[in-house]
């Protein structure tokens, strides 16, 4: 598995926000293991901390904003884009305003100082969230739509569609996450002259210019209200004939706004808090739909906290039987584990097919055969000391045995025709001969039983 990542420094950056016209300083930070994104406003007393995550969401009219008390901080989807991107899981974000500054419109001075200050590998394992089926949100009322199917890595496909002669259907794609840099971190936030008015009378993009975001006119008004908005928003009065992008600097591609909706989509799901493994496939995203499918994500990973390994049973095993005979003392009838499939630093996953020979089905029960829960015990139990033996010069002078069993929950019967998928976790260092792990065991995707405890590593007698 992945360990988790955080910066390697501390960098920051300058700039004008794009809603509040403020000058803003944002900086990075390095962070602890498991400690997630977090947004610190620095020009507020006591300097209140918030968590990026979706449920502190507060609105997504021209952004994604969050908010704690009185604490709110607007902008951040392009960093957070960034971070999500590169790898990042562990950060501190410091701001000394109500939003991060708007740079050029897109990520690329987010990629590239990341890049400059490194990135540092942690000891902590990546919790990836592992798509298993469909899941789908959409808004009937303005046809947007997001939904992830199980695939092998993090990809996504997106279509955009307006009603407009300059921009009209596009589609963007990213499917590896080391093309972020080169194919989308540079496409740069977009809008339309006719949302210009209405956004200025919301008191927003007070720092919007054509050199931090993409102007679309599209649509033909007097030359004289065209010449209004020029002047406020500070820059040369145009034809009001002439069609198209209005830029500073010429569209990098010419799918550039799609290319940054999948930035935006990016930015707003690392509010998850934990990284994907699925296809996702938007049609007419924006911040409000992104957000609501962030929320539902959390809450399918809140109920499915702990998530069966994936098994494939045509894989080639990392321990066949014969591996686990050299390690294991036990024998038929008492060794339970059949063969492992994952072997991690920290973490080990076998399999045991569970048939109707097997002996204690003889009297556990004669007309309704289910498996002892004491011989689930003994099957995590095993499965561990393998991780534990595994890692020994000469693991044929050890045995393993209980010291201490804990938290014992059994979930589900487990009955002949099962296949047990076990998952253990080693909670703490090997110390002084002392293993301390977590157990869990899985039918398909069903946690059937979930056990801690400590075993002991001693040396056989001669």
């Amino acid at each position: 598995m992945n360990k988790q990542k955080t910066l390697n420094g501390s960098f920051s950056l300058f700039g004008k926000g794009l809603h509040t016209g403020l000058s803003l300083t944002v900086t990075f930070n390095p962070a602890p293991e498991n400690h997630g994104y977090k947004i610190q406003r620095i020009d507020l007393p006591g300097e209140p901390i918030i968590d990026a995550v979706a449920e502190n969401v507060t609105e997504t009219t021209r952004g994604t904003v969050l908010t704690k008390g009185e604490a709110r901080v607007s902008t951040i989807e392009h960093a957070m884009a960034a971070l999500f991107a590169l790898g990042i899981d562990n950060c501190l974000i410091q701001v000394n305003g109500p939003e991060f500054p708007i740079l050029d419109g897109s990520a690329k001075y987010y990629v590239e100082n990341i890049e400059r200050i490194g990135i540092k590998e942690q000891n902590a394992e990546k919790d990836v969230f592992v798509i298993k089926s469909k899941i789908e949100i959409k808004d009937e009322n303005t046809g947007s739509s997001i939904i992830i199917l199980p695939d092998e890595n993090f990809s996504l496909n997106v279509l955009v569609h307006y009603q407009s002669d300059i921009l009209y259907n596009q589609f963007a794609t990213l499917e590896d996450m080391d093309d972020f840099k080169e194919e989308i971190a540079s496409s740069r936030t977009f809008v339309f002259v006719r949302e210009l008015e209405p956004l200025l009378n919301l008191g927003l993009i007070k720092g919007g210019d054509l050199d931090n975001a993409i102007v679309i006119y599209e649509r033909e008004m007097p030359q004289d209200k065209y010449d209004q908005l020029a002047d406020v928003l500070g820059i040369p009065r145009m034809d009001a004939k002439k069609l198209g992008y209005l830029n500073h600097k010429p569209l990098v591609w010419n799918n550039e706004p799609a290319r940054h909706k999948l930035l935006d989509i990016i930015g707003d799901l690392a509010l998850i808090g934990k990284p994907l493994q699925g296809r996702i496939i938007a049609t007419c995203p924006g911040h409000t739909i992104n957000n609501k499918f962030a929320r539902a994500m959390r809450k399918v990973i809140r109920e499915h906290q702990i998530q069966a390994p994936i098994y494939d049973p045509n894989r080639e095993p990392v321990m066949d039987i014969k591996r686990i005979k050299e390690l294991l003392p036990h024998r038929i009838p008492m060794l339970m584990i059949d063969k492992v499939t994952e072997l991690g630093s920290n973490y080990i996953v076998g399999i045991k097919n569970v048939t109707m020979n097997e002996p204690f089905f003889a009297g556990h029960f004669p007309e309704e055969p289910v498996m002892p829960g004491v011989m689930l015990i003994e099957a995590m139990s095993q499965c561990g000391a393998l991780h534990i033996l595994n890692m020994l010069d000469e693991p044929e002078k050890y045995s393993t045995y209980f010291v201490k069993i804990d938290r014992v929950i059994f979930h589900k019967k487990v009955v002949p025709g099962d296949t047990l998928v076990f998952k253990i976790e080693q909670t703490a260092a090997l110390r002084h001969g002392l293993a301390m792990m977590k157990g869990y065991v899985f039918v398909g995707e069903k946690l059937v039983a979930e056990a801690q405890f400590t075993g002991q590593i001693i040396k056989n007698k001669e």
